[in-house]
């Protein structure tokens, strides 16, 4: 495939419910763009949310040994640390 291939527009259709159309109409509307500008944007940054949450990153035993080294750190007693773990979790009060 040629760049000039790669860049040439090509037509997406959907369906969609009447309601739907209009809650893109309206977000589209308040960002001052084009339905399908907003639909492209949002599908595309989807579409790369899915694919980057679908990477597989691979390291050697000393990088993730460094990498867990301060999650498994306990963190320093502090007051506001303290206050926090004595706060009560919403669902418990």
């Amino acid at each position: 495939m040629s760049i000039a291939q790669a860049s040439e527009a090509v037509s997406i259709n959907i369906r969609a419910k009447a309601r739907q159309r209009d809650l893109i109409d309206q977000a589209a509307d308040r960002l001052g763009r084009s339905r399908s500008d907003f639909m492209l944007d949002a599908a595309c940054r989807e579409a790369q949310n899915v694919l980057l949450d679908q990477a597989f990153i691979t390291v050697d035993g000393e990088t993730f040994a460094k990498f867990q080294q301060p999650i498994d750190a306990p963190l320093p007693p502090t007051d506001k640390l303290r206050r926090l773990l004595k706060t009560p979790a919403p669902w418990e009060k």
